[in-house]
């Protein structure tokens, strides 16, 4: 503590136009970072905020975990709810934790991956019979819905179309100003929330045999002390719901727009994914695209989280003082880790899209798309092998063209998406 400097400030006092710069501008962080350092504090809306961003800070934070608590804006909090996994602390965010991790085991991806082959095929056949350009961002949003929906609820066809709906009102409000008043999308979330308790009870009170890997929470409940039908599971299963759905779209949608965006880096990989064998055996899934086998589609993959990374940062709470970086950071201060200005920060061509970068042996970078520390996402192994085996088996089956008069900008919020939608079209 006696070699830490002070915090450095914006010097905002109400935040009101720290907020609204956060929410309209891209380069928030990175234009404070470049002012102020890789440390410093700032006002949202009343709320003392410190940004983050750099190797040193980033593990400072990360291996100090007694110091710090996970924490998340109101809207998210009141969305997930209290029981929820990303709102709990301590010996209960633990014991959640370990139960719900017996989804994600590689046993349970193995018994997950005819599932997520069959929804691959049914999206390719779709693509091919389309006769007018194809949004390819929905297209990944429902996709990568019917992999969660399917494979931990066993759910099929109109059955998650029923939650689809109600699940997109929900998820635009999760970053949004906390105020029911009628008609917001902050009230119209709370009503779909709702909804979707409503029905996630209905498929927790259905016989456990054949509904995905709902069954293999079984032991684990027990042990936690979590009854399987209560509205707490209900909450764990609607923040799974939420992390392997638009994360994973957001991911699987920026690839696509790199890839048709850039005709040089498609035909590189598709000289590696003509050697892939496809489709895969359940066992095999799990290891046969990593990057021994499949070096430039681990390099595409790690860009893709690297340029775009699914979310724009993650939050914790200090329960004590702690210096992060050389700097002093006060007890009860929210702290968000940076993580598109802190993957773009450092010597070379970071502000370029190079997936080559990471099979050079000069290659340093250190990424954490899906969080760090005790609360890393559950999800991620399940999420890495839902977009290579997307890649490879779509590319092996057609070739797609962007349709060149749209927006290929990206909207930020809940997570990087195209404006347009990235409308495309079978290469003819």
């Amino acid at each position: 503590m006696a070699k830490s400097r002070p915090l450095p400030t914006t010097g905002a006092l109400t935040g009101i136009f720290e907020t609204l710069s956060f929410f309209s501008d891209p380069s928030f962080a990175r234009r404070r970072f470049e002012r102020l350092g890789n440390v410093f504090e700032t006002s949202m809306l009343g709320q003392s905020m410190v940004f983050i961003q750099g190797d040193q800070a980033i593990a400072d934070l990360l291996s100090q975990p007694e110091a710090v608590e996970g924490w998340w804006p109101e809207s998210v909090r009141q969305l997930l709810g209290s029981h929820s996994l990303a709102n709990l602390n301590g010996a209960a965010h633990k014991a959640r934790r370990r139960v719900v991790a017996q989804l994600f085991t590689s046993l349970a991806l193995q018994r997950y991956v005819p599932g997520i082959i069959n929804l691959i095929d049914e999206l390719a056949q779709e693509l091919k019979a389309a006769q007018s350009p194809v949004s390819l961002a929905e297209r990944m949003r429902r996709f990568a819905f019917s992999v969660i929906t399917t494979t931990v609820l066993g759910l099929e066809g109109n059955d998650r179309e029923k939650l689809f709906s109600d699940f997109e009102v929900w998820t635009k409000a999760l970053f949004s100003i906390p105020i029911s008043l009628p008609g917001s999308p902050f009230a119209k979330a709370l009503k779909a929330r709702k909804r979707l308790l409503e029905k996630l009870q209905k498929i927790l009170n259905q016989p456990v045999n054949g509904k995905g890997g709902l069954d293999l929470l079984a032991g684990g409940l027990d042990e936690a002390g979590i009854p399987f039908a209560d509205e707490d599971l209900g909450e764990q299963l609607l923040l799974l719901l939420f992390a392997g759905y638009e994360t994973t779209a957001s991911s699987l949608t920026c690839l696509m727009r790199e890839l048709l965006l850039n005709p040089q880096i498609e035909t590189w990989l598709r000289e590696e994914l003509d050697t892939l064998d496809w489709p895969p055996t359940p066992k095999q899934a799990t290891m046969i695209y990593d990057p021994s086998k499949a070096p430039r589609l681990d390099a595409l993959v790690k860009e893709v989280m690297r340029f775009t990374p699914p979310v724009g940062g993650f939050f914790r709470r200090t329960k004590q003082s702690l210096v992060l970086d050389g700097i002093l950071v006060p007890n009860n201060r929210v702290v968000q880790v940076a993580l598109i200005a802190s993957n773009r920060n450092g010597i070379g061509d970071l502000d370029i899209f190079r997936p080559q970068r990471h099979l050079e042996n000069d290659c340093s970078l250190n990424l954490i798309p899906f969080g760090g520390g005790e609360r890393v996402c559950l999800g991620k192994a399940l999420a890495e092998l839902e977009i290579r085996l997307m890649v490879v088996g779509l590319f092996r089956k057609l070739r797609l063209e962007a349709l060149p008069e749209q927006d290929f900008s990206l909207r930020q919020l809940p997570s990087p998406s195209p404006r347009d939608g990235l409308l495309v079209k079978l290469k003819t």
